[in-house]
């Protein structure tokens, strides 16, 4: 709830003005059963038909003026609500981009993705509906009951019996499928994880053809989620029939109660239309107040999760240094015995990790799969924290760097390529914004793309759709490499990121990398041997350890890990070559 007050504190005019210009609407719908109830006393009792027309157009007028006000209100709680919804949607954004690889991993995706979309529109809704009837709805209830005992006080006595049990049955039912809606908005976070791994996965579904297992497993947790969306639906269902039943008994009470009043001479007939009327328009507010309070309960439980992701916290305090002067003589990249364990997770991913990396060199990081490659360049530039040892870059440990000016020293090019729709000029400004024509040409030209992007229509023009599907595997690769090389890296990380690139290509492009102006550390992740041979040093791992370090030669001298992994590669080549 005080989150939803801190996005609504900018529209505070309209939160006052939507419910005071509701309850100007609802005091002029209260003036109705008396207006109803002067004509048939005074007008048809009487035959005058001038006072007729007059009170009919008494009434028109009100109906007029109802209607303004209604609009008015709803003009002023949609503009609350819109700009709530789009503030809290902006600031949950920007705070997902606070969030580290550590915390993105626990969430989930497809959680984060419900939040950010069904969760808010919901909660935008619960605003418009309370602003517009939560004070209406209650206002009309206590005011046709006040009504009712200005006009006889022993038929009123109906409404004081009647509305306390229609209180006790609106929270009650409120209070009891809150908790159930906070469940059924998690079962649809499960749906929307399956939805999302089955499209992003879907040629692999098909290649091993598991189509119908999918179907299976995504039925299974659907009819769960169903289940669980009926059950709370009968609940919640129960709220319409069980006020309909206690305001009928009342209606039949209170013109039990009247016509013995009006016999009696105490009541007149039109006294008791009015009372009727009362209890009407009790029932018809009861109504929409139990539909609002479905709606603000799906809206808390929504609030409820979203407030839980502000509540998360980085576990990354940005840093204060933002400029530091390298010297010849420090490492430009150094690992103090340094250990990382992911979260979640019982053993460590690398553990006792220690080398220096001088300006310009090339290290090269071969291991197995799993071996904890990608995590030791992970903590270059903080996508991770180490959790036991130091990080240093130009001397200074990471978690000291202020985080922009630790990323703007680090080019960093994933294991996966990944581009985003628009133009390849913009997808250069990714790396270095404001980058000119000829500084992307020269990325292009030392990661090998120049020769594609000059045939594309429009070159740097030329629309990539959406993660990059009308070019291929390869293409890719060499633009996201180029996208990294743009901004001039201190330290320049390739995480295999060459994989889907032919041997030529790959070799052409560490060629160009080394002869670059800025001379970068350089850090090679690669499974293929040949990518690292001629790397200033090499680091094996194997199994989150470091199993050797050294040149190329020797390695293979000394270095069992290291040398399995050339010989399968080279010899079974060797062996193809011979048979040919």
């Amino acid at each position: 709830m005080k989150m939803i007050m801190r996005f609504l504190k900018d529209y505070k005019k309209e939160c006052v003005l939507a419910p005071l210009f509701k309850m100007l609407e609802a005091i002029f719908e209260l003036f109705v059963p008396l207006v109803v109830s002067s004509v048939i006393d005074k007008g048809i009792a009487n035959g005058d038909k001038g006072y007729i027309m007059q009170m009919c157009f008494m009434l028109i007028l009100l109906a007029i003026i109802g209607l303004v006000c209604a609009i008015t209100a709803q003009y002023f709680s949609a503009k609350a609500a819109v700009g709530a919804a789009t503030g809290m949607r902006h600031s949950l954004f920007a705070h997902i981009q606070t969030f580290s690889f550590t915390e993105m991993d626990t969430l989930g995706t497809s959680t984060l993705v419900t939040r950010m979309t069904s969760d808010i529109n919901q909660v935008q809704n619960g605003i418009n509906m309370v602003l517009r009837l939560f004070l209406r709805s209650p206002f009309i209830v206590f005011g046709a009951m006040i009504m009712a005992f200005t006009i006889d006080v022993k038929a009123a006595l109906v409404f004081v019996a009647a509305i306390p049990i229609l209180t006790l049955i609106v929270f009650g039912i409120m209070l009891t499928t809150r908790p159930m809606y906070k469940n059924v908005q998690s079962g649809l976070d499960k749906i929307l994880g399956i939805t999302r791994e089955n499209l992003t996965g879907v040629r692999v579904i098909r290649a091993f053809n598991k189509e119908q297992d999918e179907v299976k497993r995504f039925k299974k947790d659907n009819e769960s989620l169903n289940r669980l969306q009926k059950f709370v639906g009968k609940i919640s269902g129960l709220m319409n029939p069980l006020t309909y039943v206690v305001v009928n008994v009342s209606i039949i009470a209170l013109i039990w109660i009247g016509a013995i009043r009006v016999n009696a001479g105490a009541l007149t007939q039109g006294q008791v239309v009015a009372l009727y009327n009362y209890m009407s328009q009790i029932l018809v507010e009861l109504i929409k107040l139990a539909n609002l309070i479905i709606t603000i309960t799906k809206a808390l439980a929504c609030a409820g999760r979203i407030e839980s992701v502000f509540e998360v916290t980085s576990g990354m305090a940005d840093g204060s240094v933002k400029e530091v002067a390298a010297k010849e003589e420090q490492p430009s990249v150094e690992f103090k015995n340094v250990s990382l364990t992911y979260s979640g997770s019982g053993a460590p991913s690398v553990e006792g990790i220690n080398f220096k990396a001088m300006k310009g060199q090339t290290i090269g990081v071969i291991g197995g799969t799993g071996s904890g490659k990608s995590s030791i360049v992970n903590l270059i530039p903080r996508l991770y924290d180490a959790t036991q040892g130091e990080v240093l870059v130009d001397g200074v440990n990471v978690k000291d760097y202020d985080i922009e000016t630790l990323r703007n020293k680090v080019g960093i090019v994933m294991q996966k390529a990944v581009l985003f729709k628009g133009t390849i000029r913009e997808n250069m400004w990714m790396g270095k914004k404001g980058a000119t024509d000829e500084q992307i040409d020269e990325a292009f030209e030392i990661s090998q793309s120049k020769e594609f992007v000059d045939s594309k229509q429009g070159r740097l023009d030329y629309v990539i759709e959406q993660g990059g599907k009308n070019l291929s595997g390869g293409q890719r690769q060499r633009l996201t490499i180029a996208r990294a090389i743009v901004r001039k890296p201190d330290v320049l990380i390739l995480d295999d990121s060459a994989s889907a690139l032919d041997f030529a290509t790959d070799a052409a492009l560490r060629k160009a990398i080394r002869g670059m102006n800025n001379s970068p550390t350089v850090f090679i992740v690669s499974q293929r041997a040949a990518s690292l041979m001629y790397a200033d040093l090499i680091i094996v791992l194997d199994d989150g350890q470091v199993a050797g370090m050294g040149t190329h030669d020797e390695l293979l001298a000394n270095c069992e890990v290291y040398k399995e992994i050339y010989e399968s590669q080279f010899k079974k080549a060797d062996s193809e070559g011979g048979v040919a």
